[in-house]
């Protein structure tokens, strides 16, 4: 089955959205970083700092966001990937 990136994903949503004359999707802070969870649990575990992380964030993609509220609203992998699949 094939794969697709996330980059062409947003694209195509984002092209649908237009299309459907729907307002570009928007997410509040902490879902942001629910979402995120998993790169910055990678990126902590690589050793950088939520400093570090919320500087990434920022010069990439001009969200304003605090290293206090990126740890406030991480995901922990528990509530991020749910119970086992059989």
């Amino acid at each position: 089955m094939p794969s697709y990136g996330l980059e062409q994903v947003m694209r195509a949503q984002s092209a649908l959205r237009s299309a459907a004359g729907m307002q570009p999707e928007a997410f509040p802070l902490e879902a942001f970083v629910g979402m995120v969870s998993d790169e910055i649990e990678s990126l902590r575990t690589q050793g950088r700092s939520d400093e570090e992380i919320v500087e990434i964030i920022r010069a990439s993609s001009g969200i304003e966001i605090e290293a206090a509220e990126l740890a406030e609203n991480y995901a922990p992998a528990e509530e991020r990937h749910g119970p086992p699949r059989n």
